[in-house]
């Protein structure tokens, strides 16, 4: 999103990191709550809310593993201040979502749902972005349950708690609304770059009308 990825010193490129945050070896695991037990036959992804035909859109776990399949490299930058730069993820961009369930013209943001009731609001922008993925894979390796098996969302360019785990599905909004962490202290966007962490932080626009 125009950020810069790296700068020059000593001859080498070193990565450049968002303001406040360490770079991470590994990947650390962390969420809310227990990990939920996959079952396959009665997992379904759902799109629904405000979609151009006014319909709920369902994949069951066969069907959602058959859509076109895709990588990108993005990094994860976690409200906590770790960063892990250049992982490769594998899933379904959250844009052919986007094509295969088109949303009302009316629609500004999206809530992702998760397992447990879980969610986290996003602006249509940053849904519809490139590198923005519901991920199945990370370099090459399905994920664990532990990092969000059998789906998580990953948005490189907003804190990761943007992308949560064990998605189940995606609501279409006409407004804003504040998902589970912005309903409980944290920034509305979620910009690392200009350190969006908490909900004080908010300027006029970044959050829902009153």
């Amino acid at each position: 999103m125009g950020h810069p990825v790296g700068r020059e010193s000593g001859g080498a490129v070193q990565p450049e990191l968002p303001p406040g945050q360490r770079l991470q070896r590994g990947w650390p695991v962390t969420h809310y709550g227990p990990v939920p037990k996959f079952r396959p036959e009665r997992w379904e992804f759902r799109v629904f809310g405000a979609t151009a035909d006014g319909e709920k859109h369902c994949w069951n776990h066969e069907e959602f593993s058959a859509l076109p399949y895709t990588s990108v490299v993005g990094d994860l930058h976690c409200v906590t201040k770790f960063s892990m730069l250049g992982a490769e993820w594998g899933g379904v961009r959250a844009s052919t979502i986007l094509e295969l369930a088109p949303p009302d013209p009316g629609v500004t943001h999206v809530m992702v749902w998760a397992e447990y009731g879980f969610s986290s609001n996003l602006r249509l922008a940053d849904f519809a972005d490139d590198r923005t993925m519901f991920a199945t894979h990370k370099d090459g390796e399905q994920l664990t349950a532990e990092h969000g098996f059998p789906l998580r969302l990953v948005v490189p360019h907003l804190y990761a708690w943007k992308g949560p785990k064990w998605v189940r599905g995606v609501e279409y909004m006409t407004a804003d609304r504040r998902g589970f962490w912005e309903e409980r202290g944290y920034h509305n966007v979620g910009d690392p770059w200009r350190e969006q962490r908490y909900s004080y932080q908010e300027e006029p626009g970044e959050g829902p009308e009153l």
